[in-house]
């Protein structure tokens, strides 16, 4: 498997993507609680490599000023 930078050396593959953000959610989970439908998209693209987590923040703060 080919490194991507722009997942960082612990989210190379969609399980280690889905475990950080698992630990995102754990780590603060009134902030993760009642997650729109577009942000819950945002994250399973990113889980599944369309995104980088810098893609799904800025989409986030983009769909918010709507």
């Amino acid at each position: 498997m080919a490194y991507l930078p722009k997942y960082g050396p612990q989210a190379q593959t969609p399980q280690q993507r889905a475990r950080i953000l698992a630990q995102m959610k754990a780590a603060n989970p009134a902030l993760y609680k009642d997650l729109p439908p577009t942000l819950e998209q945002l994250h399973a693209r990113y889980v599944a490599g369309e995104l980088s987590w810098t893609d799904v923040c800025y989409l986030s703060e983009h769909e918010q000023a709507r």
